[in-house]
């Protein structure tokens, strides 16, 4: 009988650990120097194509130029609105930056305390200041619906391949699915539904490294939600 050869182990790698002298490219979460890129968290080294980066275990999101986040207006000024967008730090949305024309000193009339509203990180620059935009397809200020808070570094296994994962979710419970790179997850339609798609959510937060995590995710819904008809909606998340 045949074995199966082991999967290669996760290599868990720590601040300053080498992770490549061999001109690879620094990725997220790494610093290059002397030719050589260095872990700048501790998390998984993770190797794509020519990038080196490290997929961190811990720590709050660290924000990367592209990045569609969903964030939560914490204070406002004169000509702009302080974010939180679950990072270390609060993001300045200027009035250039919103798709309304904006008055000096009238923002409170477009977004308040505890509004949320759809983000891109426009440019992150060496000094960690953040610039952020509504101006692109999809952001705007959302309200309804229930948001769901994760781990940031399980993002991508919410997402799935090619986005199969986060498709699923939308086909099996016909909810409005919005995925923030920065952990944050609105979530929208029927009652029902949306509990059924959060508690989808949910245990892929919690059980993001299992095996058979799709079929896991198809159970629970179908658990929650009885069978009907109907096709998948059109929303795309953010990616």
């Amino acid at each position: 009988m045949e074995r199966r050869s082991a999967r290669p182990a996760r290599e868990i790698v720590v601040p300053g650990d080498l992770l490549d002298d061999g001109g690879m490219r620094s990725g997220n979460c790494t610093y290059a120097r002397d030719g050589r890129i260095y872990a700048g968290v501790m998390g998984i080294k993770n190797v794509y194509q020519d990038t080196v980066s490290v997929i961190p275990l811990r720590g709050r999101y660290m924000p990367v130029t592209g990045d569609m986040v969903i964030g939560i207006v914490e204070d406002l000024g004169s000509s702009n609105w302080m974010v939180d967008i679950a990072a270390p730090y609060p993001a300045p949305l200027h009035v250039n930056e919103v798709p309304w024309k904006v008055e000096f000193g009238d923002t409170s009339r477009y977004l308040n305390l505890g509004n949320v509203v759809l983000l891109k990180i426009l440019m992150v620059d060496e000094s960690r200041k953040i610039q952020v935009t509504m101006k692109d397809a999809g952001l705007r200020k959302i309200e309804g619906g229930r948001l769901v808070e994760i781990q940031h570094t399980k993002v991508p296994r919410v997402i799935g391949k090619s986005g199969s994962m986060i498709q699923m979710i939308k086909n099996m419970t016909d909810c409005r699915v919005f995925v923030g790179q920065n952990g944050r997850i609105w979530v929208d339609g029927d009652e029902d539904n949306i509990a059924a798609a959060t508690a989808a959510i949910g245990l892929i937060d919690r059980e993001a490294q299992s095996e058979n995590l799709t079929e896991k995710v198809k159970r629970l819904i179908e658990e929650k939600l009885p069978p009907r008809d109907g096709g998948a909606s059109d929303e795309e998340g953010l990616q």
